[in-house]
């Protein structure tokens, strides 16, 4: 008898076994959790990451399901505040593509934002072609807001002023410590962000739902709406919990269809077609670098609760490899930074500039935010492409520091010196600026200002007084940047990929290759020099330097290095830790 129960079981996991390798497949991808970008570099990311979906491998995914016979339906749980509208518009766009091709595009949320905005989880759900939303749910249709809080008179109250001068009025990072309210200049540029990501929003409603463009907009001026509301009025297409959502699915996609994640999905098909190619030939590729996070001098790092931070050392040194390597015959680079240090920037801009000069097609991909060092480094590219909800701009720079004097007479406090230079102490917050300290603030700020905008008009070719009118440190989409040159296309990844294949003379079916490929020996032992592989790796940060970066005598484990010598001053203001190329604040629409 247990033979005869064994062999039955065996019999039903080959069945099932067959079943999920020839039988319809039902995609499902859960977005509630946020995505990832790029590879991690280091081991212990690695562990702590291996679980998170991958925006290379959704978008791939989806791709290559569209010509899948075996896939019949997407199923996406949508939600939640964790994905930028760029990276949101980039999975929008495959979305798009898989249902053009016929098949079923389901999304459901239990909400859209709950007593939050779900503004953006609800564009990507208008892609699909059917969205279910949970009868306890909202949909939080809430319209666009930027809001800053202001310290000035707060530091005031304690007598505490701040002294800051910036190229030019638009570059707002010191304003939340010296106004009371948005400048003229800061409102304007903040004004015409909101209006354009409301634009792209109500369109995206209009073109899915059946409404007017002026019906639409007039959606985000009465929402929030609950989920009966929100299917009276035609968001939502039905009311159901899962279980519910599912079973619509499967009469669809047929009663023995499998359920599989998008990136299992794809896995499976990558390890398929490299074994079919082992040995594998000597082919041209697409080298993709990632360029993502604050960008400091030395190694990127990548902390447990900070993020990651984007290094000049292993960037350059990614691209340098890239240039070397005779199969990479252009280079993708998917940058997603606020900026950072002014010199860090420079350092991965002339990398870009010697593979230009060597024939090699660089195509920049803007992701959430490619602004102030973000966009420096991507302003040699041959063609940046972004998307309409990108962040970027912000060509400027600003320099300021607090001025504690009136703080400390308060409480009796005094200080003293003993000098020897007559800049020994402008950086100081015991005193302001003198008119000669101000004149030598001045002199700097120029000079990279200056510096930048030219590299900018030799990038994208176009005079440098017409780069100064776009820049002044203003923030614009990525739609508005392509109207006004410092953007060629509007688009995600695979535009990109498709213009470095177009333009290194490569098929329309040459390989993207993350660069370098390294291997977890590669991530582990110590580079031979600093043009061998491994000096490509990111080194993991327990996070103690900048936690420990305003104590007295650790200056060496400063968080502020893009600041140079000035990085005591910097992380006393409040400033942006990695430089003076840095968009303040959290600019992640989301």
């Amino acid at each position: 008898m247990a033979d005869v129960t064994l062999a039955w079981q065996l019999t039903e996991q080959v069945s099932r076994l067959r079943q999920r390798q020839s039988g319809p497949l039902i995609l499902e991808l859960d977005l509630t959790e946020g995505i990832g970008e790029g590879p991690v570099t280091d081991p212990v990311s690695a562990i702590m990451s291996r679980r998170k979906i991958r925006l290379p491998d959704v978008i791939e995914g989806l791709r290559r399901a569209r010509h899948d016979d075996r896939v019949r339906a997407l199923v996406v749980k949508v939600g939640g505040g964790r994905i930028g509208l760029a990276r949101i518009q980039e999975i929008r766009e495959a979305v798009s593509g898989f249902r053009e091709s016929g098949k079923l595009t389901v999304a459901w949320a239990e909400t859209f934002g709950e007593f939050t905005h779900g503004n953006v989880p609800y564009y990507l759900a208008t892609a699909f072609d059917r969205i279910y939303l949970q009868p306890s749910g909202t949909l939080g249709l809430t319209g666009i807001a930027v809001e800053q809080l202001f310290l000035h008179d707060a530091l005031a109250k304690i007598g505490v002023t701040f002294e800051s001068a910036k190229r030019y009025e638009y570059k707002s990072a010191a304003d939340n410590l010296t106004e009371r309210g948005f400048t003229p200049a800061a409102r304007e540029a903040s004004e015409r962000l909101a209006v354009s990501i409301a634009e792209q929003i109500s369109a995206a409603i209009a073109e899915r739902r059946g409404k007017t463009a002026k019906q639409a907009r007039a959606l985000l001026d009465r929402g929030p709406f609950l989920a009966a509301d929100a299917l009276a009025e035609g968001l939502v297409d039905a009311l159901g919990y899962r279980d519910e959502v599912y079973a619509d699915v499967r009469k669809e996609a047929g009663p023995d269809a499998t359920l599989q994640y998008v990136a299992r999905y794809q896995r499976g098909h990558v390890l398929a077609q490299r074994a079919r190619q082992l040995p594998r030939r000597r082919e041209g590729f697409v080298a993709v670098i990632y360029a993502s996070g604050p960008i400091r001098q030395g190694r990127s790092t990548r902390t447990p609760v900070g993020g990651s931070a984007m290094g000049s050392d292993t960037v350059a040194a990614a691209l340098r490899s890239a240039l070397a390597d005779e199969q990479a015959r252009a280079v993708l680079l998917r940058v997603n930074s606020p900026g950072g240090s002014a010199t860090a920037s420079d350092t991965i801009w002339r990398e870009v500039v010697r593979l230009r000069a060597a024939g090699k097609p660089v195509v920049v991909s803007m992701s959430d935010v490619a602004a102030s060092g973000g966009y420096f480094i991507s302003a040699p590219a041959d063609v940046i492409v972004a998307q309409p909800g990108t962040i970027t701009g912000s060509i400027g720079v600003i320099m300021g520091k607090p001025v504690l004097a009136g703080a400390l007479e308060r409480v009796g406090i005094t200080t003293d010196s003993v000098t020897v230079g007559s800049g020994a102490t402008m950086l100081a917050p015991t005193h302001p600026f003198t008119e000669d300290e101000w004149n030598r603030i001045n002199s700097w700020l120029d000079a990279i200002y200056q510096d930048f905008v030219g590299k900018v008009a030799s990038g994208r070719r176009m005079p440098v007084e017409r780069v100064h009118e776009v820049a002044r440190g203003r923030v614009w989409t990525g739609a508005d940047a392509a109207q006004n040159g410092l953007v060629d296309e509007l688009g995600g990844m695979q535009a990109a990929a498709e213009i470095a294949r177009r333009r290194a003379g490569l098929p329309a079916d040459a390989p993207l290759r993350v660069y370098p490929k390294l291997t977890p020996l590669d991530q582990l032992r110590p580079p031979s020099s600093s043009e061998s592989r491994p000096a490509a790796a990111a080194a993991f940060d327990l996070g103690f330097a900048d936690a420990f970066s305003g104590l007295s005598g650790l200056s060496g484990f400063s968080g502020f290095s893009g600041w140079g010598p000035a990085w005591r001053l910097a992380a006393r203001a409040g400033l942006p830790p990695y430089g003076p190329l840095m968009l303040p604040g959290t600019w992640t629409i989301n």
